[in-house]
């Protein structure tokens, strides 16, 4: 399809060329060939379905909860990041102490996420450039940055990708003025009515804000969360349980190739791929949906074979663990109540009919536990 020109390089007096974005969108507008019309079709379609399921789990939340760890650590890994979600969540609870550092990363991705959830359940929320603003501080206040981040404000210099300064950096983002007026028009975007269609639009505005990539740092978190956020918005989805870090970190490479391509208005190029995202996600998140259905029945199967005094201390834990799937002796106490023997008890009960196993074999003291069928699903 032909190019839809989104800006040009343009030669600063600094001796370097910035992408310069033209006004957005095109007096033009988008001509979306049946190819992508198509996909969109079937990544709405997967979306209704995926929304309608989730809202079947009588756990719903803590699916949500672990949802948004694997969206955090895959995000926070595309940045460098080598903690894990397994990491987060011993992290959260402060089960162990031999956790990478660079686990607040993920950590503070989540505390971003979850502003965001709470913000955007606020009555007539708007989402305009204060809103990405909000979440950028959440992310980095505190958090470990390649340089100063400057938490929660848009930059007032120039930044660069790649290379070690603008003359020899891969791309080279709008300078400070252009930039303030492509965030103008991007907030004005997010927010106008159109006839473009919902997942395409949510592309669209994750693209252009890399483009524009207003922050020194935490350009690419911030802008990956604006997706779901954007699909929240537009209450295309009752819960925000899409999230495509996964996707783009398993196809980094070409994900950095497809926002190139966009930059150089190879707009359906990128969009191709991301609907390509959206489907397989969406495919992924309903097939875990069944797994963990599958999965609950037989395990409350097993606790109801138990005895009844017996049967009603694991039912009380159970639940907890699809929030929290590794524990140790003094989570389950905080939990039930127990005693540290009583709550061994529940734990040795739980290893002996197959929901947990101890995370460490070779371990004395200190042990901590996993629900490792549970946490498969989602790994």
């Amino acid at each position: 399809m032909k190019a839809i020109e989104i800006g040009i390089l343009r030669s600063q007096p600094q001796g370097y060329n910035a992408f310069i974005p033209n006004p957005f969108p095109t007096k033009a507008g988008f001509d979306f060939d049946p190819k992508i019309l198509k996909k969109d079709s079937e990544a709405t379609r997967l979306l209704g379905k995926l929304d309608g399921i989730t809202k079947l789990l009588p756990d719903a939340d803590f699916f949500l909860l672990m949802y948004l760890r694997k969206d955090a650590a895959s995000s926070s890994q595309i940045e460098g990041t080598m903690a894990t979600m397994m990491d987060a969540i011993e992290a959260e609870v402060k089960i162990s102490d031999r956790i990478p550092k660079d686990v607040d990363d993920i950590l503070y991705y989540l505390k971003a996420l979850d502003y965001g959830m709470k913000r955007a359940k606020e009555d007539n929320f708007p989402m305009v450039l204060r809103f990405i603003r909000e979440l950028h501080k959440e992310l980095m206040h505190k958090a470990r940055s390649s340089h100063y981040s400057d938490p929660g404000q848009f930059r007032k210099s120039q930044n660069w990708i790649g290379g070690t300064r603008p003359d020899n950096a891969v791309f080279v983002p709008p300078p400070v003025h252009e930039m303030k007026q492509a965030l103008a028009d991007l907030e004005k975007f997010i927010n106008i009515e159109d006839e473009i269609p919902i997942v395409i639009k949510a592309g669209l505005v994750h693209a252009q804000f890399e483009t524009i990539h207003p922050f020194l740092d935490g350009n690419g978190r911030t802008g990956r969360m604006l997706i779901t956020f954007y699909l929240w918005k537009e209450r295309f989805l009752e819960k925000p349980v899409l999230f495509l870090s996964a996707y783009f970190k398993k196809h980094q490479k070409l994900y950095y190739e497809k926002l190139s391509d966009y930059h150089e208005g190879k707009i359906y190029t990128w969009l191709d791929f991301y609907l390509d995202g959206v489907i397989e996600i969406a495919n992924e998140a309903i097939d875990m949906v069944g797994k963990i259905t599958v999965l609950r029945e037989k395990d409350m199967v097993k606790i109801q074979a138990l005895g009844k005094r017996a049967s009603e201390s694991a039912v009380a834990v159970l639940p907890k663990l699809y929030g929290q799937p590794i524990v140790n002796t003094a989570l389950v106490q905080k939990w039930t109540g127990f005693t540290r023997a009583g709550a061994q008890t529940v734990i040795d009960r739980f290893i002996k009919i197959g929901i947990l196993t101890k995370k460490d074999e070779d371990q004395k003291y200190g042990q901590s536990y996993m629900y490792k069928k549970y946490l498969d699903i989602f790994i």
